[in-house]
């Protein structure tokens, strides 16, 4: 299948601007890259980028992209947002990596699990600062395990929490895992959004795990009766409810936490992806009751070395205050309704979305795979989900415009009429 590299790289496009001396000869930086960076595909998109700003993306050859996949869902509050740029440098200015976390008092942390807890349902009020989702996860399932003494763990079918062994084994997609087992022991999986699998949850279960919206499934949702009836089942066996809001949190589902939504409290809630405006951190936040155990028998029951990094802190806080003092969780719903008027083309199945994360569903992979590639050509960059490639990722930053949502689905529109040789009158128009 022809890629985006393959289709471009004949045209001579994007070439690099700055060159580097290696063994006596002159390497551009896309001849570094393919020579020097792990690869995890055969055909990496190669855009050089050399700089990007609210929902754009500037290369080296001067042309411009609406970044609509957030560099995953991170850039909730846009690339390089002003107030956690003017926070990442005032910090730089004070000092950078200190002790390990949790041994010194250092203010952007303590400043930013006060603001996080405030956040959060009374009794979460204790914050383990790491480095990213999947090590939030892997200090979820060793809390999991201390406190309640038990060894079974429950995630779910077609769920993605990480790509570590701990997280991989809670993943609920089999061809993602079977090439790294053996994985962890004693851990299930139960279907996404069904109460009768909740029997499955029993006196053994040290956790369940969970996204409030299945992210990497293709935006899959539940209901709020599913989760009440989990939050039931738990409580009545022992077993802690721990939920991955790594993608779904931060306002990206139109409340601050998605799980809002659904009426229940969980015991543990997991936050990364978009909750460092850019920097990398994660976290997992509980009952200090529950995190407490983890300062005996043994003592550093889990550690980090640059977990709750000051710089990344700082950035975290400035991230926090301006969804916050912006409103953009509550300006959520109207732009994903707006995507979801707008994108209407005969080739589109259905779209699916919980708030701005979006999923456009096709026939197959390959009339998908030409559709991005095309988008990407016409400075539109979107993606498939790991485990539905049938379906478009739409999760542009929180600040995007409605002027901007107008031209980026005018582009799509444009993108699948090309791809798929369909009409081309076939125009951008809103769902009555």
């Amino acid at each position: 299948m022809e890629s985006f590299f393959t289709m471009i790289s004949g045209e001579g496009q994007f070439e690099a601007s700055q060159k580097s001396m290696e063994n006596g000869s002159m390497l551009t930086a896309r001849q570094l890259f393919l020579n020097h960076l792990a690869q995890t595909t055969d055909a990496p998109l190669m855009l050089e980028i050399k700089s990007a700003e609210g929902i754009f993306l500037h290369g080296t050859d001067g042309k411009k992209y609406a970044d609509l996949i957030s560099g995953i869902g991170v850039s909730n509050v846009g690339h390089r947002n002003p107030e956690v740029v003017k926070a990442i440098r005032k910090q730089t200015s004070k000092y950078l990596h200190l002790m390990v976390y949790g041994e010194y008092v250092q203010l952007p942390q303590v400043k930013l699990a006060r603001r996080l807890v405030a956040t959060l349902p009374p009794g979460i009020d204790n914050v383990y600062f790491v480095n990213s989702g999947s090590e939030a996860i892997e200090g979820a399932m060793k809390l999991a395990k201390r406190y309640t003494g038990r060894t079974e763990l429950i995630g779910c079918h077609a769920a993605y929490h990480g790509s570590t062994q701990g997280a991989l084994s809670l993943n609920g997609d089999e061809g993602f895992k079977n090439a790294y087992r053996p994985l962890l022991p004693d851990v299930r999986h139960i279907h996404f959004g069904e109460i009768a699998d909740l029997e499955q949850i029993t006196c053994r279960t040290a956790a369940v795990f969970i996204e409030t919206v299945q992210g990497e499934a293709g935006v899959r949702t539940a209901n709020p009766a599913y989760f009440q009836a989990l939050r039931q089942r738990c409580t009545d066996v022992g077993a802690l409810l721990v939920v991955d809001e790594i993608q779904a949190g931060f306002g990206r589902t139109g409340t601050f936490w998605a799980f809002e939504q659904y009426g229940f409290v969980p015991d543990v809630v997991v936050a990364a992806k978009g909750m460092g405006g850019g920097m990398p951190i994660g976290a997992f936040m509980a009952p200090k009751t529950l995190m407490d155990c983890l300062k005996n028998n043994p003592i550093l029951g889990h550690i980090t070395t640059f977990g709750g990094h000051p710089v990344s802190c700082a950035a975290s806080l400035a991230t926090l205050r301006y969804i916050l003092q912006k409103q953009l969780h509550r300006k959520v719903a109207a732009k994903a309704e707006l995507f979801k008027r707008l994108l209407v083309h005969p080739k589109i199945k259905e779209v699916r979305a919980a708030g701005l994360m979006i999923a456009v569903e096709f026939d197959n992979f390959a009339t998908l795979k030409a559709i991005i590639d095309r988008a990407i050509s016409y400075g539109v960059v979107t993606d498939w989900f790991l485990h539905c490639n049938t379906a478009m990722r739409i999760a542009p930053p929180l600040t995007i415009s409605k002027d901007q949502i107008r031209d980026v689905c005018g582009i799509i529109l444009k993108a699948i009429n090309k791809a798929t040789s369909t009409n081309p009158d076939v125009l951008l128009r809103e769902r009555d």
